[in-house]
């Protein structure tokens, strides 16, 4: 327990950082609740235990869905002979503006239709939508399967460069919201009439909101690239430095002319392939088919063509730049949210990146099977065991 003195220092700290977390139907737990100081959390425990099932419950406490992508009934608890329970993630955050209550969690939607929903509450009050939580809570992560990020679909590269302009601008996350909104609209329209004659109106209505919202996504990722460019060009310790951009179309007009422009020539390109994307599916044009491209400072190699390490060196030095950068401009950092990353790190990387950790302030919360790995985090950590789905102070 957090006696009354520490919580009133909270009031005015300057770091983010989980006080309490509690977990209800979440994936194996059904009901479980940690409470913590500001120090970093280390979890240890056996493969399967549910050390990440912990990380992906504070991954929904940001816009999104988790650090698995996971629908919202497959992060319910079963259990044998019944359908998903709805299932409930809350947190007592301390942040610079004080003390914060958030909760997040699946319900069958009220309307009657069965449906899964999302809801979301602060203080004890209902948000319009998750992004709220943008404006509260900032965190990144890195799992194994993140490991592939370089060699995959462009999609996954989005989802990421959009959590790292989530920490400057939380804003984002309604505006990428509104925008995938309208996209999926627009398509819907278009299917139903295959020629592209759907209702023009409507059509009009929604390519105006990909227009204003896309490019605002658009300008929120360049700027955001921009700033970590200049981050990664100045490595921490082993880590590699690195360049960022964003290749796409709409970011090139941005880049070549005024924002309203760009709008203007969004809005006309989807009008005029409405035919060809009724056919197609989706729409052709839009900031949903940008890519974030990084390269390896020092060789110039794309991270696709470096090594499985180096990707992964590659990863850590943006998130951590990212990190620093969230420090220096807003004054608080992201909880960084490490599954397994130091178990396949060399000790110089894993010691250079418990230290980072450490000067930033951040609240890091790790994975891993040895505690053995974390021992350069003595004093700077707390520790848990996970087993047998509950989470217990390690001595």
């Amino acid at each position: 327990m957090v006696d009354g003195a520490a919580e009133a220092e909270w009031a005015t700290s300057a770091r983010l950082s989980v006080a309490r977390l509690t977990l209800t139907d979440f994936r194996c737990y059904r009901a479980q609740r940690l409470e913590t100081d500001d120090r970093s959390v280390v979890l240890t425990g056996a493969n399967g235990a549910g050390k990440t099932n912990v990380l992906e419950a504070l991954s929904f406490l940001v816009p999104g869905r988790g650090l698995r992508g996971a629908r919202l009934a497959d992060a319910a608890r079963r259990q044998a002979g019944s359908e998903a329970p709805p299932w409930g993630v809350a947190a007592r955050l301390r942040t610079p503006g004080g003390v914060v209550e958030v909760g997040t969690g699946r319900v069958t939607d009220p309307g009657g239709d069965g449906r899964d929903k999302r809801v979301v509450h602060i203080d004890g009050q209902p948000a319009k939508s998750q992004a709220a939580l943008a404006a509260h809570v900032s965190a990144q992560w890195l799992t194994p399967q993140m490991d592939r990020l370089f060699m995959e679909g462009a999609s996954a590269r989005r989802r990421f460069l959009d959590r790292l302009v989530f920490g400057f601008d939380p804003a984002h996350a309604g505006r990428a919201s509104a925008y995938e909104h309208a996209l999926r609209e627009r398509a819907r329209l278009l299917r139903h009439g295959r020629d592209g004659s759907g209702d023009p109106r409507w059509l009009t209505a929604l390519e105006d909101t990909m227009a204003t919202t896309g490019v605002a996504v658009a300008a929120a990722r360049l700027e955001t690239a921009a700033r970590l460019h200049q981050a990664c060009s100045r490595p921490v310790g082993p880590f590699p430095g690195a360049t960022l951009r964003v290749d796409g179309i709409v970011e090139g007009w941005l880049e070549d002319g005024p924002a309203l422009d760009a709008e203007d020539r969004l809005r006309q390109g989807l009008a005029e392939a409405r035919r060809a994307d009724a056919v197609a599916g989706g729409a052709s044009l839009g900031p949903h088919r940008s890519d974030l491209v990084v390269e390896h400072l020092s060789s110039g190699e794309p991270a696709a063509q470096c090594s499985t390490g180096e990707q992964k060196a590659l990863l850590i030095a943006i998130v951590l730049a990212n990190a620093r950068l969230q420090g220096d401009e807003r004054g608080s950092v992201p909880l960084l949210l490490l599954d397994e990353v130091a178990a396949h790190l060399d000790q110089v990387r894993r010691e250079a990146l418990f230290a980072e950790i450490t000067s930033l302030g951040a609240q890091a919360w790790l994975t891993g099977t040895d505690r053995s790995y974390f021992a350069p985090l003595a004093g700077a950590a707390q520790y848990f065991t996970v087993a047998d789905a509950a989470v217990t102070p390690a001595g």
